[in-house]
């Protein structure tokens, strides 16, 4: 089920059986709390990259049972791509879910919204919450109650290759403008294209939409926006970017081709966010950290603006071990803990007072992410933000590859928008 707004009578069913059934059968995940002592199972889905950020995740993770060491921590890495309809499905049925998932921020609401999710206020998962920046903590209410806990921030700016910048003799480019007549100096340099754009992503394409003035919706006035003239001048923008060579892009495997061709010099520009900054020093062409440079996305004709993104952590409503999860989830947000994933990580705090922290204050990712996240768009927190991109993903990826019009693009969008969001204009 798509929408959980029209049928409460079922969320409300569904959320007493999940709480009924439980997030796993075997009865060592229950909580002791004879001796106030926390015991048994938390699962935690983990939802960070394979490969760099899961093992940070683990190892921290690995610190919460030292701390209590009659709970046994199930660390599950699952899959970005497949995490939102996997918890969906597992906690409608009352089987297989987590007691803990890492929830993108769009997922927050609309797991709320079904019932799956347990709320936090005046639990030990949320301790001093007005520590949490308060664009962080928006992502993680609904309907006046908390469901989740700001675990990282995030935002979006061009990633650069210094010493090809240095060898093409470029600048930084500061807008759209600017990226096409750089790109084809490079090109002209390297015979390669400047800059990689992601085409089987739609969040990539949401810079240059904000950069037209554009948005997806307008929840204060329920109107669909994706397909105005704004929205159709952003869908020109790319294609223009892709027509021109100015831009490589893809139809699949848009993380990997983008990475793994900017890692290796093959492009010499890419537009990305923090949590990718590990996996990019792994390449051959950022042996030498320095060479990577970091600026804000570039200006559209009319503003300039990135998406505000990030990761919450939530409590599953039927979770068989609330005061272990709780306690978790402080855990994993707690100014210790974020302080220590900024130093391996490079990924951006939640709470105001992890600013503070030595690992943090000297992080050069995390000095220039810090101001692009105060100025980021924030996306509209509805329960149907996480679904509005399917359709929006499948014209935009179309206009790339040339199988449809911006205008065509923008229309059928638009629609698919209306048939989800009813009553919408």
């Amino acid at each position: 089920m798509r929408r959980g707004i029209t049928a409460t009578a079922l969320v409300a069913a569904l959320a007493l059986a999940a709480t009924a059934c439980g997030s796993d059968d075997d009865k060592s995940n229950d909580t002791s709390k004879s001796s106030g002592e926390l015991s048994g199972t938390v699962t935690w889905w983990d939802t960070s990259t394979a490969g760099s950020e899961d093992k940070v995740f683990k190892k921290i993770a690995e610190g919460f049972e030292k701390e209590h060491p009659k709970v046994d921590v199930k660390y599950v890495n699952v899959p970005f791509g497949d995490a939102q309809n996997k918890f969906k499905n597992a906690a409608q049925s009352g089987s297989g879910a987590p007691d803990v998932i890492r929830s993108e921020v769009a997922w927050t609401p609309e797991f709320a919204d079904l019932g799956y999710l347990a709320p936090l206020d005046g639990t030990p998962a949320l301790q001093k919450a007005d520590d949490f920046l308060k664009q962080a903590a928006a992502s993680t209410k609904y309907k006046d109650k908390t469901y989740a806990v700001p675990q990282v921030i995030d935002s979006m700016g061009i990633f650069y290759n210094k010493k090809i910048f240095k060898a093409a003799g470029v600048e930084v480019p500061k807008t759209v403008a600017e990226l096409k007549t750089v790109s084809k100096k490079i090109k002209d340099k390297t015979g390669n294209p400047g800059f990689y754009l992601r085409g089987d992503d739609a969040y990539w394409f949401l810079s240059f939409l904000y950069g037209e003035g554009g948005d997806m919706v307008d929840a204060s006035s329920q109107s669909v926006t994706i397909d105005n003239p704004a929205g159709v001048k952003a869908m020109k923008v790319v294609k223009d970017l892709v027509d021109s060579g100015a831009a490589k892009t893809d139809a699949t495997d848009g993380w990997e081709n983008m990475q793994s061709s900017f890692k290796d010099g093959k492009v010499a520009m890419m537009i990305n966010g923090p949590w990718a900054v590990a996996d990019t020093y792994t390449g051959k062409e950022f042996k030498d950290k320095t060479n990577l440079g970091v600026a804000p996305v570039p200006a559209g004709s009319v503003a300039q603006g990135a998406p505000q993104g990030g990761h919450n952590l939530a409590v599953y409503a039927g979770s068989k071990n609330l005061d272990a999860s709780y306690a978790f989830v402080d855990y994993m947000t707690s100014v210790k803990t974020q302080a220590q994933v900024t130093k391996e990580l490079n990924l951006l705090p939640t709470r105001t007072s992890a600013y503070a922290q030595e690992s943090v204050v000297d992080n050069e990712i995390v000095g220039f992410f810090k101001p692009v996240v105060e100025s980021a768009v924030e996306r509209p927190w509805i329960p149907e933000t996480g679904s509005l991109f399917a359709p929006l993903v499948t014209e935009y990826t179309k206009v790339l590859t040339g199988q449809t019009t911006p205008e065509k693009a923008a229309k059928t969008t638009g629609d698919s928008y209306r048939k989800l969001l009813k009553g919408w204009k």
